[in-house]
């Protein structure tokens, strides 16, 4: 990324910056003193985003179930008591013997302890979870991703919004400077009413897509704000000086190659396997044995009467349980898990496959902006020269106005093009980089390093503000 910018890059640069300088004098100080740049607002949308905060969440869900499931692996103490009163309504007495106690209360108490020796499903559900814990990191760095990535190309859209609405701003200040000028010339007879009416007609239209503009930039900074959930009064803008270079690698194939190893998708996909291929090992583990060892101790006592001490006793073992037939639910478990798992490594190879062919895409497309932008660069310096010579025609009688109308429309279309050809290559370039799996804090930051000392500002103007700044009035056609 470190080749410069063509030579002819900077001259419509320069074009724009006198066609618009009023506009972005005034944004420049309607702005606050410190402006939001790309890496402060990521930064706030990996601590707010709500939707990464909720893949957090679950990635300690399922860190806890690791937990869960090796506690059936450790030791298992229980303790359990009773007491109770027992109370004999009919009692026979034999003669010569004293009559027992009709109301007696008891008391026992149970501890038992057990030990899992040996148990097949316990030590496979574990590594399950192990398996899921993998498998949802890497869920939970594509979210990472994922938001970066929205909150980039929100970042750079508004940035493109507000490019495009300098231009249809100053699009329209030059035809109405054109229109004025038609009229006046209306006024002394050197033209007829068609062309001051033609050039109505192209204000009215160059007005409307002004405004429409207008909102698209508003409805950029409210999808910006839905990601971070704060709203930020400006937002640092894009150099004039953007090194346009081919993606480094040169070499697609490399591409692809880092995204097979870092694609946080690919490898959760990948993760997924071995979690199905664990519960396939937990449902085979219903045919082997389970060993425990146990410890019990078990004391009663009552207070009937004539009976003295109390009653008590201990037991230690190995216990062995097998199954030897459930209906085929162990088999018919197996089978089913086996199914599963046929169905996650196709899951795997259409999200290689997929991941393959948007990284071929992506990088394709990075390339072909690189030529876009020197294309459309062109175009604006070839219709500002047009223009001129439109002008200049117009003057001494060889064109019309209606060519001059288009000729302004063609310039700024251009130039609206060119800014719109310079978002595309930076949010493809981020976008290859996300699907590749490297896009990061790190390589925001080196993005973040192109945003210029200029900054734009939330509030726009509505359109009664606009036209009063503009001097635009209504004026009865002549």
């Amino acid at each position: 990324m470190t080749s410069p910018c063509p030579s002819h890059c900077s001259r419509p640069s320069r074009v724009l910056r006198r066609a618009l300088l009023p506009m972005m004098v005034a944004s420049t100080l309607a702005a606050p003193a410190q402006a939001a740049d790309l890496l402060t607002i990521a930064q706030d949308a990996l601590q707010n985003n709500a939707q990464l905060a909720s893949a957090r969440s679950r990635t300690g869900s399922v860190e806890a179930g690791r937990d869960v499931e090796q506690a059936d692996l450790l030791p298992q103490v229980s303790a359990s008591g009773n007491l109770s009163h027992n109370r004999q309504y009919e009692a026979q007495s034999v003669p010569g013997q004293p009559q027992g106690d009709d109301n007696v209360n008891q008391f026992g108490i149970t501890l038992e302890a057990t030990q899992a020796l040996f148990n097949a499903i316990d030590s496979r559900q574990v590594e399950r979870t192990e398996r899921q814990i993998d498998q949802q990191l890497y869920s939970l760095a594509a979210t990472e991703q994922g938001v970066l990535i929205n909150v980039s190309t929100a970042y750079f859209e508004i940035l493109r919004a507000h490019e495009v609405l300098e231009a249809r701003r100053a699009q329209e200040r030059a035809i109405n400077r054109q229109l004025e000028q038609a009229r006046e010339q209306f006024d002394v007879g050197l033209i007829a009413i068609t062309e001051v009416e033609e050039a109505k007609a192209a204000f009215d239209q160059a007005r409307a897509i002004r405004i429409a503009a207008e909102s698209d930039l508003q409805v950029r900074f409210e999808a910006l704000e839905r990601l971070t959930g704060q709203r930020y009064a400006s937002i640092d803008a894009l150099g004039e000086e953007l090194a346009i270079a081919a993606p480094v690698p040169a070499d697609r194939s490399a591409w692809v190659e880092r995204a097979m190893q870092n694609n946080p998708q690919v490898l959760a996909s990948q993760a997924g396997i071995e979690v199905s291929r664990s519960a396939v090992e937990i449902a085979r583990a219903g045919h082997l044995p389970q060993v425990n060892a146990f410890a019990n101790y078990n004391y009663a006592d009552n207070d009937a009467d004539g009976i003295e001490g109390h009653d008590s006793s201990s037991q230690v073992g190995v216990g062995v349980s097998m199954p030897l037939y459930t209906g085929g639910r162990t088999s018919a478990t197996v089978r089913q898990n086996t199914y599963l798992l046929e169905s996650s490594q196709y899951d795997f190879e259409d999200q290689r496959r997929s991941t393959i062919q948007k990284v071929r895409s992506s990088y394709t497309r990075v390339t072909n902006d690189v030529s876009t932008v020197e294309a459309r660069a062109q175009a604006v310096v070839s219709n500002q020269s047009a223009l001129d010579a439109t002008r200049a025609g117009y003057e001494v009688g060889t064109r019309n106005i209606v060519d001059v109308l288009n000729a302004e429309q063609n310039l700024y279309n251009a130039v609206a093009d060119l800014a719109s050809a310079r978002y595309d290559y930076v949010i493809d370039l981020l976008t290859l980089r996300q699907q590749a799996g490297t896009l990061d804090e790190e390589a925001l930051a080196e993005v973040n390093a192109w945003l210029g000392a200029e900054s734009i500002d939330f509030q726009l103007p509505g359109a009664g503000e606009l036209d009063a700044v503009m001097n635009i009035g209504e004026r009865p056609t002549p």
